[in-house]
């Protein structure tokens, strides 16, 4: 039986064994810098929206067959001290022999976070360093509270901010995915199903 963690054994330093000891299979948290964040609670919204989000992304890639979608709980081992789990990780087919049985050795090539009321500073702040820092191509920040969708692309090394074009989000990792913000917030979203066609009758913009 793994060792309960304490509020006390946060703060570390940890290292990445520490880090997969301590925390059970069914917690989410996140290792940066040696300390181990908890996630709180997830609410049901938040819920709802990885859940659709998580169904349309993996339809996608395994449409295409581009690689592997990993949902959160699935730590990136960027480091002895760093083992940040996104909300959504894609890996491409040319890099799954970073995938192991206890997480991704490495960065993905596309993260994605879905702001919570605690994870403001994590998410906007210091994952933004570390997956700039370990170069990670994409990362994606979705907030619910703000209604915003945020792309980052690394361009010579540093994450540059990428504006919807007439309303829509492309992703250049995931080639030929696309979404319009507004689909998020959407009471209730559009079928995953039906998005996946509409994704996939348009051609990328260039």
């Amino acid at each position: 039986m793994k060792k309960p963690i304490r509020l006390a054994e946060r703060t570390g330093p940890h290292t990445y064994e520490d880090f997969c000891w301590m925390i059970r299979e069914d917690q989410k948290a996140d290792l940066i810098n040696g300390v181990i964040y908890m996630a709180s609670p997830e609410n049901t919204d938040a819920n709802e929206l990885f859940g659709w989000l998580f169904t349309v992304m993996n339809l996608f890639v395994r449409r295409n067959k581009l690689g592997q979608i990993y949902g959160s709980r699935v730590a990136l081992r960027l480091a002895d001290k760093h083992g940040p789990e996104p909300d959504l990780a894609f890996v491409r087919t040319e890099n799954l022999e970073r995938v192991a049985r206890g997480g991704i050795e490495g960065p993905a090539d596309l993260a994605v976070e879905i702001v919570s009321p605690d994870s403001v500073e994590r998410d906007y702040y210091l994952k933004r360093e570390l997956y700039e820092e370990y170069g990670i191509p994409e990362y994606w920040i979705i907030d619910e509270m703000d209604l915003s969708v945020t792309q980052l692309r690394l361009k010579q090394r540093k994450y540059r901010e990428v504006r919807p074009q007439k309303g829509e989000i492309h992703s250049q990792i995931l080639t030929g995915f696309w979404l319009r913000p507004e689909w998020l917030w959407q009471a209730p979203r559009p079928d995953e199903i039906e998005t996946l066609e509409t994704i996939l009758a348009n051609k990328p913009r260039r």
